[in-house]
Parts: C-alpha cells; structure tokens; sequence
C-alpha cells in the first residue's frame, strides 16, 4: 500500500495538480524555451536581468515562498509575478496551473484578466494623449460628449476628465455596478447617470466609479475617431511590445494560454462583464505585459511616456480611503489619496507607494510602485483569497528587511 500511494503520490506531484508547477523564469539563459512556445520570431525577445544584489535575490526567494505556500495551501490554483528595480525587469515568473486539475502551468505570458488595474493603465494612456494635445486635464465632458448630462445642469458644464479619472464627479459610491456585472450596454448606464441625485459638486469628494470612470474611454473616442480598444492598442500595447494584451472579451477567450478564473479550486467561465466598461475594468494582460509597462513607467526609455506627464497622474488629487488592510501590517500609513487612475500612500516614515488592485470575475491583480526604493511588482491570481490580498504588501515588507543590506552591499572588484 505504501508503495501504491508512494506512486500516486508523484503522479499527482508531477501534474501540478497542488499549485507548485515550476513555471517559467525568463532570463538570458531560459529565454530561449519561452520563445519556442509563446513567441513568435516578430516579437521583441524581452530579457530579465537578474539583480547581482545578493539581498535583493533573497528578498526575492522569501517572497516566492510566500506564494508557494499560499498555493499549497490551495488559496488559489496559480499566479504570475513581475518585479523591476531601478530600470530594469529583474524577475518574471509563472506558478501553479491555469485550470485547476488540468496538467497547463502559468507563464510569463500567460492572460489574466487585471480588473481595476485597467484604470491605472487607462490613466497612462491618457498621459499620451495629453502629451500630443489631443485632450487635455481639465477639458469638460461636454467639449467631446455634448449630449451628455448629469441631472445637474451646473454640475454637467463643470464635470472635467480630471474628475473622470480621479473618481470625483461627484455620482453615488459606485452608481450602476450593479449593472455593470450583469453586462448593461455602457451608453443606457451613461444615460441612467442624468437620473442620479449628486452627492457632491464636481471634484470635491471620492467617490469610486465604474460607469463614470468609463466616460474617459468615450471622451477619447470621441477625440480620436477610434474605438478605445484601438488607441489602447496604437498608443501603449504596441510601442510597449505589450504583445498579450488586449480589451475584449472574444481576445482572452480565444487565446490558448489564459488562466480561467476559480472560486477556490473551481474553476469558473471569463466572463464578458465589465468589457462594456474596458477604461475601468476591461483590460486583460500576462506578467511579462504588465513587467513591460511598469518599466516604462519607472524610465521611461520606450519614448512612449513622459516624466512630465506621469507626475501629473500620481499626483495627489483627493483623499481616499485604502481598503487593504494588509498595508497596516506592513508600516504605519500617513495618508492615502487618490491621483488619476492610481492610488497613491504615503507613509509615516517618508515613502510613497502607487499602487492599485483589481477584482472582476475572479480574477486578482495588484500592482505597485514604490517611488523611494524605485521597485515595482506585480503580482496576478486566477482566485481571490489571501494571496492577492497579501501579495504587494508582503512584497515590500520582506523587502524592506533586506533594504539596508540592499544598499550597503557592494560588488566585487
């Protein structure tokens, strides 16, 4: 009998069937074997540079545990993990499976769906389209949407795409989400808008949005001539060599290698909720994806975005509670606001962390960038739980262990 289950044992081991698949790490010497399976001979080969830091690699391997045990422990079937410092990709990396009980483990490419986290991304967008003039801050709605109307005539002729992005319009704490995850068409919750009583003027409180959010995604297509999807695409996926990404329903779908998403261990169906709303929570991307934006965000050496523009976008414009508990076990919070499309925390001891997380059909995202240490992760699940809610604090706090051994340590001559 021992021998028996002895053998099973390594069967079920060798399937994955636990959440430990080894994944991939895509690095000078593993590149290779990434390509011969995801990439094609037209895509840019994208090499991670592991740091020489020996702390750093710790810092790194401590966190790895972290997710190999929450996988263990069956919090969710699989994630992939992005982390950057200074200006380079310095680790990429996939585990546990796509589907549970199905033998496919999670790559560097494989498809998530990264929920809210499209906003952030929308937000950059935008930083690209006011860097050309084509819209600009403080433009009014109506200026590209005339047609459109809050049931405050003064509050219409005042609303701004800055308040678009910075969830100050002024609407009901998520007016029509509701609606949203059973699939409405976007342009009749638009118009429902006119309906809502206001519970503020323009721009003075935060208040979460979805729909209102989403103004921002007909405001640019009203300015370009284009669907949002397709000035998504021209101005940030392909310049960025984003080459997984996408904002539609039918493109993850389609694509052989994208996680389903779980309620635990059960596997669910992807959803076409909230791509009626792609600006705020339509945006589907892999690790490397996500890798690739966050160092332009940090260097800016694609020539796709613009110092100038970016530190309008992480400026503080609003008071905004953090949710996420977690961030308390890490070190003491200050203050917590909310900039365009990004949340930004600033703590006691002086640092400041942007930062935004995502749900949508069971799907976990969270990002981060921390502007002191300049580090960013990204961390993507297939479930919600633990893992996701615990990831980028848990990240900084066992970085921040190694920190002054990070910054001390000195090469060898």
């Amino acid at each position: 009998m021992k021998i028996i289950f002895l053998t099973v044992s390594i069967v079920l081991i060798a399937l994955g069937i636990f959440g430990l698949s080894k994944g991939f790490e895509v690095t000078k010497s593993s590149l290779s074997n990434i390509d011969s399976i995801h990439q094609s001979a037209n895509e840019p080969k994208i090499v991670v540079y592991p740091d020489p830091n020996p702390f750093v690699q710790q810092s790194i391997k401590e966190f790895e545990s972290f997710i190999k045990m929450a996988l263990a422990n069956r919090q969710a079937p699989g994630a992939a993990l992005a982390v950057l410092k200074d200006t380079s990709i310095i680790f990429l990396k996939g585990y546990g499976l796509r589907e549970f009980g199905q033998p496919d483990s999670i790559d560097a490419r494989t498809v998530f769906r990264i929920g809210s986290v499209s906003k952030s991304v929308t937000a950059t967008l935008c930083t690209v389209l006011v860097n050309e003039g084509v819209i600009h801050w403080d433009d009014p709605v109506m200026e590209y949407l005339p047609d459109f109307k809050l049931k405050s005539e003064d509050a219409t002729r005042k609303l701004t795409l800055r308040h678009l992005l910075s969830h100050t319009e002024g609407l009901p704490y998520h007016a029509y989400t509701d609606m949203v995850d059973k699939s409405a068409p976007v342009d009749t919750l638009i118009d429902y808008l006119q309906d809502l009583d206001l519970i503020a003027e323009p721009g003075q409180i935060y208040s979460y949005q979805n729909v209102g959010f989403s103004l921002i995604g007909k405001v640019i297509e009203a300015a370009t001539k284009k669907t949002f999807e397709e000035v998504l695409t021209e101005k940030l996926f392909r310049p960025l060599h984003m080459v997984d990404a996408s904002a539609s329903f039918q493109k993850i779908a389609k694509n052989k290698n994208s996680a389903k998403p779980h309620q635990l261990t059960q596997p669910l169906k992807i959803s076409e909720a909230y791509y009626s709303v792609a600006p705020a929570g339509g945006v589907n991307a892999s690790a490397q994806d996500m890798a690739l934006w966050l160092k332009e965000l940090l260097t800016q050496k694609a020539n796709v975005l613009t110092k100038e523009r970016l530190t309008e976008i992480f400026e503080p414009q609003v008071q905004a509670t953090v949710r996420n508990l977690n961030f308390f076990k890490w070190k003491r919070l200050r203050k917590s606001f909310y900039g365009l499309g990004w949340r930004v925390i600033s703590f006691a001891d002086g640092d400041t962390l942007l930062y935004h997380g995502g749900l949508v059909n069971n799907y976990r995202c969270e990002v981060a960038v921390n502007l002191k240490t300049k580090t960013a992760v990204a961390l993507l699940v297939n479930s919600p739980g633990l893992l996701a809610n615990q990831g980028v604090p848990q990240f900084f706090k066992i970085y921040d262990r190694y920190l002054d051994s990070i910054r001390r340590w000195k090469p060898a001559l």
